[in-house]
């Protein structure tokens, strides 16, 4: 009797557990069903159920933006394809099926650093400015070849010019001596060749030669700062999109949270309901806009058309081994501001050794052919050549050329100053960014493995679980921040560098 009893209860309560567990499936299938997103115009609004009178089943609506399946796409040390702004593009889709651009952070760098970019081509004419100025400066080491070509015709006779008075006869005599014809042609072709100049033209040649190398030393900086902000517009998309992953999981918990409320028999949507829910469509609201907003940046900085959808491959992570002796060095030697000081000091010496060849004489050898008919043969043959030496000097010109000299010397000093000054601040703004370089690699290195770690996690659940997908785009979002901060940190010590 006992040993029947007790199989009667253990059939019952066999019986309950199928119940129960036939209860969950049912709750469970509810649920997915609920989360299976209907067609949704372009501007949906927040609809809110109609009460009935049977409580057992109420037509719940969905939370605007919030998708079925917007699990965030694995990515292996940054390796994988990431998520394309929400757009639910598959990996493997193919471009032209999808009309989603793929685009890798090296393209979109090459696209917006073409020449067809204005800053980078502003330093490229900056260059070929103060090669062209040092070049013509260059050529005033050589003779300068000119012609002269006159013709004149007078109105007049150029009359008697010469009179002579008798000695003896007394009276005077007037001969018709006319050494200007009246019609008048005369061609010179001549050539100056500078020799005290020659020690001037050296200095102004190079102070052009040093202003051609603070051009080049700056010719680089717009493609790094073009390159720069294609870099953090690149991550910071990443990031948001991640971020709109997050808000959309918050949002589905919500979701579930309403349904369960519904189903457990309170029919009647209460206070608290409605403002989660207006609450959970404001949180998608702004990282959709921020994904919108950082998309369309990106398409402007590397040309493409308006309205093209991206979607963005993960860069590889950033490997890089420079000592501080070995940063400081470069940075010394082809840092920008240190070139410009450096050869702000040659131009400072250069001008003070041109002041002081005020005191010189200016010497030039000329030479040339003429062929005219201006003054009389008696005077000058018709065609004739010379050569001979011209000078010119100033003797006084009360103290000018001596202050010159001073002021010169004053600022060939003031340069060499600089020249230390700047050496010592870009010395500490170097060791400084090597700090901040190392503190920003460990942190990207952690926040890798930590993504790494929860592959791991992740092969225990389900591929497209919210929780698992809502705790991996946080980690990825993480991940993404530290690697933008240690890829600035270095493009700062690379600008240091010259971005060499």
């Amino acid at each position: 009797m006992i040993e029947s009893s007790r199989s009667l209860d253990m059939q019952l309560s066999g019986q309950k557990r199928i119940i129960v567990a036939l209860a969950g499936c049912l709750l469970l299938s509810g649920v997915v069903a609920a989360q299976d997103p209907p067609a949704v115009s372009p501007k949906p609004e927040l609809s809110f159920p109609v009460p009935t009178q049977v409580p057992h089943r109420v037509t719940l609506p969905l939370v605007t933006g919030v998708k079925a399946n917007s699990a965030v796409t694995p990515v292996s040390d940054f390796g994988g394809v990431g998520n394309s702004g929400g757009s639910g593009v598959s990996p493997n889709s193919g471009e032209a099926a999808t009309g989603v651009r793929r685009l890798t952070l090296e393209e979109a760098q090459q696209m917006a650093t073409g020449t067809s970019n204005p800053l980078v081509r502003l330093g490229q004419l900056q260059v070929e400015i103060a090669k062209q100025h040092r070049l013509g400066v260059q050529s005033q080491y050589f003779p300068s070849i000119g012609t002269t070509f006159l013709n004149d015709h007078l109105n007049k006779q150029t009359g008697q010019v010469l009179t002579i008075r008798r000695p003896i006869a007394g009276g005077t005599l007037s001969v018709p001596v006319n050494i200007f014809a009246k019609n008048q042609t005369i061609f010179d072709a001549n050539a100056t060749q500078p020799i005290t100049p020659l020690f001037a033209i050296y200095q102004l040649v190079k102070i052009a030669r040093a202003d051609e190398n603070i051009a080049k030393s700056k010719a680089g900086m717009p493609v790094a700062e073009a390159a720069n902000r294609v870099e953090k517009n690149y991550f910071d998309l990443l990031v948001a999109e991640r971020e709109l992953i997050i808000a959309e999981t918050e949002a589905k918990k919500i979701q579930a949270r309403w349904l369960t409320a519904s189903n457990s028999g309170a029919p009647r949507i209460s206070v608290q309901q409605e403002a989660d829910m207006i609450a959970a469509e404001k949180a998608i609201a702004l990282p959709a806009s921020k994904v919108q907003e950082l998309t369309a940046s990106l398409i402007e900085m590397v040309g493409l058309s308006e309205g093209t959808k991206l979607e963005l491959v993960p860069p590889e992570p950033l490997v890089e081994d420079m000592s501080l002796t070995e940063v400081a060095a470069r940075a010394e030697a082809v840092n920008p501001e240190v070139v410009e000081a450096e050869q702000t000091a040659v131009k400072a010496h250069s001008g003070a050794k041109l002041s002081k060849m005020a005191y010189f004489p200016t010497v030039a050898a000329i030479g040339g052919y003429a062929n005219q008919n201006l003054i009389s043969n008696s005077v000058l043959p018709k065609d004739f050549s010379y050569i001979g030496v011209l000078g010119t000097w100033t003797i006084f010109d009360f103290g000018k050329r001596e202050h010159g000299v001073k002021e010169a010397s004053a600022q060939a000093e003031a340069a060499d100053l600089a020249v230390q000054l700047t050496k010592a601040k870009v010395a500490q703004g170097v060791k400084s960014s090597y700090l901040e370089l190392e503190r920003s690699r460990k942190l990207s290195q952690l926040a890798r493995r930590m993504v790494s770690a929860t592959q791991v996690v992740q092969a225990s659940y389900k591929s497209d679980d919210p929780e698992v997908a809502s705790a991996r785009a946080s980690m990825e979002a993480d991940m993404f921040r530290a690697e933008l901060e240690y890829r600035q940190a270095y493009a700062h010590l690379k600008s240091l560098m010259g971005n060499k």
